[in-house]
């Protein structure tokens, strides 16, 4: 296997990594690209806090990368603490990983001027071959080394960028892979403030909610979901709830709207709430149930208003909390949802009062199932018996 390193403090990883490590690969045909996050650079020893983030470093480029087996890290220096130097780096690497050849170092233009005065340089050549990316230069350069120079395209980012950017609540999530930003948000690392995700829902749970909704269903009707839940999202930020339990609701609503009937009748046998005349003939309209069955289960997922909205986002129910009442308009005035009365979706951008919105939806609903004398089922029964009793 021809295999190539690069070192650096990935501190947070961000995506001129990837697309420098892409760019290895494929300009040079190397098999394999190992990653190595420093515990302490020799080049950086002025940034503070790389000897507190081991953990977390090494686990955002895990999120960053996985499946995709081009690339891998190595926490060889991380284990051995205090400052790493390359040649001890790169013995290290050749014992264990058994390379085709000599193994490519990937290095800056930035610090190769500088490699001749690197720790045991000569016997770094003779251990790798060097190929150089550009960091600072656009042309070409001359050095007293053997080498390979990348004609890589130059990208603006650096982890100091983005830790600054992170640290004073500038744009940054644009600069780092998904996997990486989940981890900043949720362990709220370099100083990251603003942060209008409640605790209790972990981004990577939403990231991977979100991945089985959109492998689950038609692009269609992922559209619908991911509506669903910027909506639930914008309404939980106008009427004081969580938003990140709005995503998450909206996203998952319809996770197993393309569940085969057989599946949905065993999902819902585990929420006890049994199953009506209307619900055996119309299998269908157990997928909210279904769903927040399986959010529990497969998702570990337990928070009540969460799955309340879920399991009644179709029907309503009495007793809704008001995230179930928001992911209920949501799902029904969506930006997709063609037939959606286009004043009713006026007030839903504008109603200041939860209550009186989820009124005007639900009426709505219940009258467009009159006109179609389609029957109601229980929970949009029991909901509407319970309003007119306050009107």
């Amino acid at each position: 296997m021809r295999l190539a390193v690069l070192g650096g403090s990935f501190n947070p990883v961000h995506l001129g990594h990837l697309f420098l490590a892409e760019t290895v690969l494929s300009s040079l045909q190397y098999d394999r690209l190992v990653m190595i996050p420093a515990y302490r650079s020799p080049f950086k020893l002025a940034v503070k806090g790389m000897e507190e983030t081991p953990r977390e470093r090494l686990q955002m480029l895990a999120a960053s990368i996985a499946g995709d087996p081009r690339l891998t890290f190595d926490d060889c220096e991380i284990r051995r603490e205090g400052i790493s130097y390359t040649v001890d780096t790169l013995k290290d690497i050749i014992r264990r990983y058994l390379p085709d050849g000599k193994p490519a170092l990937v290095i800056g233009d930035d610090l190769a001027e500088e490699f001749p005065k690197w720790r045991n340089s000569d016997e770094i050549l003779e251990l790798a071959d060097i190929v150089i990316a550009r960091r600072v230069f656009s042309k070409k350069m001359d050095f007293p080394f053997p080498n390979t120079q990348l004609a890589n395209d130059i990208m603006d980012i650096s982890s100091a960028m983005v830790r600054e950017k992170i640290k004073t609540g500038k744009g940054w999530r644009g600069l780092v892979p998904a996997g990486a930003r989940a981890i900043i948000e949720d362990r709220r690392l370099y100083s990251l403030c603003n942060n209008p995700l409640d605790d209790t829902i972990r981004q990577q749970t939403i990231l991977c909610v979100e991945a089985f909704v959109r492998e689950s269903l038609g692009i269609g009707r992922f559209l619908h979901s991911r509506n669903t839940a910027l909506l639930s999202w914008d309404l939980c930020l106008r009427f004081g709830l969580d938003p990140a339990q709005g995503y998450l609701a909206g996203i998952a609503h319809d996770l197993c709207k393309s569940f085969r009937e057989e599946e949905l009748f065993r999902l819902v046998q585990a929420d006890g709430m049994g199953i009506s005349k209307l619900e055996k003939n119309k299998p269908g309209l157990l997928h909210g149930r279904a769903a927040a069955v399986l959010l529990r289960e497969r998702f570990c997922i337990n928070n009540e208003d969460v799955l309340q909205a879920v399991a009644f986002h179709t029907s309503g129910t009495a007793d809704m909390c008001p995230l179930a009442k928001v992911v209920y308009i949501a799902d029904k005035t969506e930006v997709l949802r063609e037939k959606a009365d286009h004043g009713l979706r006026k007030i839903c951008y504008n109603e200041e009062d939860l209550d009186k919105l989820f009124f005007a939806v639900f009426n709505e609903t219940v009258s467009g199932l009159h006109s179609r004398k389609l029957e109601l089922s229980d929970g949009t029964s029991s909901l509407l018996e319970k309003l007119k009793g306050k009107t």
